[in-house]
């Protein structure tokens, strides 16, 4: 999988997607409910595009979430991610000081990339958004920088390419390596997810799917 440095410009990236600057993104929760759940851990991973045409990883960030006040808790959400919510070590920070550093950067990847707006990438991503739009509500935030409700699913996608729906085994398919011992990390779970998107996209464009004219 190609990565890029910060001096990687993408080419025509904006155009690839109508526009859209994909965001590959990942929430660990304490719960399945979006609405009384809290987010524990939110990151996202930006994908860059080389002059070829070859959409690769570009960078991932990543913080630790305290529940919200009145924060629905699981202890089987809990059990499965391995989260303590509470451990001192997590360093972690309020949801809004979260999604507001990391719409900072995203608002500003996207002026980069000549893109109007990022649109979300993820695994079983309707989980996703739903949690990232309903703290966006909670927290009041004015400026999210995602499509309201298109996104991009690699478990459908990969469903299509490789006839896997689970990250694990899609990755496999795909010649990824996964590491199921650092699985439910937010970090590790966005950058596989990414890697996996753009190794389905970069597929569809070797097979000679549709992709846009680069110019000079």
């Amino acid at each position: 999988m190609t990565e890029f440095d910060d001096k990687a410009v993408a080419h025509h990236l904006r155009d690839r997607f109508r526009g859209f600057l994909p965001v590959v993104v990942d929430v660990e929760t304490g719960g399945f409910v979006c609405s009384t759940d809290a987010i524990l851990e939110v990151a996202a991973t930006t994908l860059r595009m080389d002059d070829d045409g070859v959409l690769g990883v570009h960078r991932t960030y990543n913080f630790n979430v305290t529940p919200f006040e009145g924060a629905n808790l699981e202890q089987s959400a809990l059990d499965f991610t391995g989260i303590d919510p509470y451990h001192p070590f997590r360093q972690a920070v309020p949801e809004e000081e979260a999604l507001n550093e990391l719409f900072r950067v995203l608002r500003k990847e996207i002026r980069d990339q000549g893109c109007s707006r990022a649109i979300l990438v993820g695994h079983n991503a309707h989980f996703d958004a739903g949690f990232i739009n309903a703290a966006v509500e909670r927290c009041n935030i004015k400026r999210n920088p995602f499509h309201p409700f298109t996104f991009f699913d690699t478990a459908t996608l990969s469903g299509l390419a490789y006839g896997q729906t689970v990250l694990a085994k899609a990755c496999a398919e795909a010649g990824i390596p996964f590491d199921n011992d650092s699985a439910h990390s937010a970090a590790y779970d966005a950058e596989r997810t990414a890697e996996l998107f753009c190794e389905i996209v970069n597929r569809w464009r070797e097979s000679g799917g549709w992709m846009p004219e680069f110019s000079a």
